[in-house]
């Protein structure tokens, strides 16, 4: 596994993000209907590309996972389904902490899964 900051975001790399995204958000947002999903798709290009460091975890060259931070706080975190549960989000945090001196972390009520980690 391979964590790094990605400095050129290029519009096959947001793809690849957005992917990413979308199968997180279909494993762990069941709490959003398929309109909802849709619609917020349609802003997730915009907020990858807008935040201030994105962080890509890259498994055999495909990516797994990503997290964007902003003002020293993590905006978004998502890990396809297939790598959850397997510490990839606790080494993402941890980089967070260590790297970018994050110290505060929000997650959705509604996420289950998020609260619980």
């Amino acid at each position: 596994m391979i964590i790094k900051e990605v400095t050129e975001r290029t519009s096959v790399l947001t793809e690849q993000l957005i992917k990413v995204w979308e199968s997180s958000v279909r494993a762990t947002h069941d709490f959003l209907s398929e309109d909802e999903i849709l619609r917020i798709k349609g802003y997730v290009p915009q907020a990858i590309n807008g935040v201030e460091n994105l962080i890509i975890a890259e498994n055999e060259g495909i990516i797994c996972a990503f997290m964007g931070l902003e003002n020293s706080r993590p905006e978004m975190l998502f890990i396809a389904p297939d790598e959850r549960g397997h510490g990839l989000g606790r080494q993402l945090l941890t980089l967070a902490v260590e790297k970018y001196n994050v110290t505060e972390l929000t997650v959705n009520e509604q996420n289950r899964s998020a609260l619980g980690f």
